[in-house]
Order: C-alpha cells, then structure tokens, then sequence
C-alpha cells in the first residue's frame, strides 16, 4: 500500500513519474482538498481513515492507472463505494478550483493562434500490392489441368 508518507521520500523527478504531478502542483491539491475535507468532517461526515495527502493519491492513482475502485480499495482498506466517493469528492472539489478548471470549447476557439506551422503531404506515398494478373503457379495450373482433364473425360463418355 502507497501512502503519502511512504513517498515523501522520493526525488522529484520519481515523484512525478509515479503520480502524473509535481509536488508543488500536489501540494496545491492538498491546499484546494483540505479545507473542503474539514469542513465536512466538522459537520459529522464521513470519517477517512488517511489524511487527505492520501485521498489525493489515491485521485492520481485512479486516473494515473486506470485501475479499479475494488484494487484501490484493497490498497486503502476501504469499499468500492467509500472509494468511489472519495475519489469523486477529490474530483469535483478540484474542478471548482480556478487553478484545475478547464475552459470550455469556446475558450479555446475564441483565442487566435499566431504560430506558425509546418504542413507535410505524405499522402502521395506508393503502396505495394500484389499483382491482380501475375504469373501463374504450377498448383494453379496443375489444378486448372486437372479440372480440363475431368471436363474432357466427361464429354467423351
């Protein structure tokens, strides 16, 4: 099991390789998280066992690795469901940042790209096929023999 104290550890460059985001753009989650998680467990909601370093990671995990709320969920010692809704908190919490809220599609149809580009037609390359009409191989013109030869005994008996 990965907890966030397990990977303190890590040089950076591992760190991001492992969950898809620097440290410091992890430590901007965790700031985005925290405040969220308790205000609701002041509340008297739901009680996470880990801290909230690890409810993000295991966010990553679920996006870094596409793997199941069940395998998650044996890693942290929770249910499929308490995963999914952790997961799902991590999400939206992070989505009503500005900082990790995408634009939309007319954002970026609205900005004018000045750059430049380079275009190459590749469309004109030559594909090998095989010959509709090649020369024929000795099975087919054993096989087209022994077809004639049948037809000939045929019609002569």
């Amino acid at each position: 099991m990965r907890t966030y104290t397990s990977l303190s550890g890590l040089p950076p460059g591992e760190f991001k390789r492992l969950t898809g985001v620097s440290r410091p753009t992890f430590n901007i989650m965790v700031e985005i998280v925290a405040p969220v998680i308790a205000a609701r467990q002041h509340t008297g909601g739901p009680r996470f066992k880990w801290g909230v370093e690890d409810m993000i990671l295991m966010t990553l995990t679920y996006w870094r690795e596409y793997r199941t709320y069940f395998h998650i969920g044996l890693d942290y010692n929770l249910s499929e469901s308490q995963c999914f809704r952790t997961i799902k908190l991590v999400e939206n919490t992070l989505i009503k940042d500005e900082r990790f809220h995408l634009k939309g599609k007319d954002e970026l149809l609205k900005k004018k790209d000045t750059g430049t580009y380079t275009v190459i037609d590749v469309a004109e390359s030559p594909i090998e096929r095989p010959q509709k009409r090649g020369a024929k191989t000795s099975k087919n013109t054993t096989i087209r023999a022994k077809r004639s030869d049948t037809r000939s005994k045929r019609s002569s008996s």
